[in-house]
């Protein structure tokens, strides 16, 4: 199964930042939406991502300096990307390998979606299930 199976089931409206966002203004934006991670746009295209994680990094550090930054210079990048027919195992190997938990879906250069790894586990462990339960059932018929 593909990224494309786990994002049909959604609106579609992806929440991203403007690159210029101040870091207090992102983390409003996260609490706001009870989200752990926004996608950072620039000119339409994606640069980078905005994580709890960050947050964490940058007042562990710099304090009150760190929330008068952009976003853009706290960001996660470069981007890993993955496109709606990438395999989902395969997107989970990439977020194992580079150590990342969320990755923006592009189509083209067109953001269509954003992933976390809780999305795709998820996703796994009910396909699991469900073949579980067909296998059940056809044992039992």
């Amino acid at each position: 199964m593909s990224i494309k199976a786990i994002l049909q089931g959604r609106d579609g409206a992806v929440h991203a930042l403007a690159a210029d966002t101040s870091v207090a203004d992102a983390i409003a934006s996260l609490a706001a939406k009870r989200i752990g991670a926004m996608p950072v746009l620039a000119g339409g295209k994606v640069v980078g991502i905005f994580s709890e994680r960050d947050v964490i990094h940058g007042l562990a550090g710099e304090r009150d300096a760190f929330l008068l930054k952009p976003v853009s210079d706290v960001m996660i990048k470069p981007v890993i990307t993955v496109t709606p027919d990438t395999p989902v195992l395969t997107a989970l190997s990439m977020m194992t390998r580079r150590r990342v938990r969320h990755l923006p879906v592009l189509d083209g250069e067109a953001m269509v979606g954003f992933v976390s790894i809780g999305d795709l586990v998820k996703f796994r462990i009910d396909r699991i299930e469900a073949e579980a339960a067909a296998m059940r059932d056809y044992i039992a018929s």
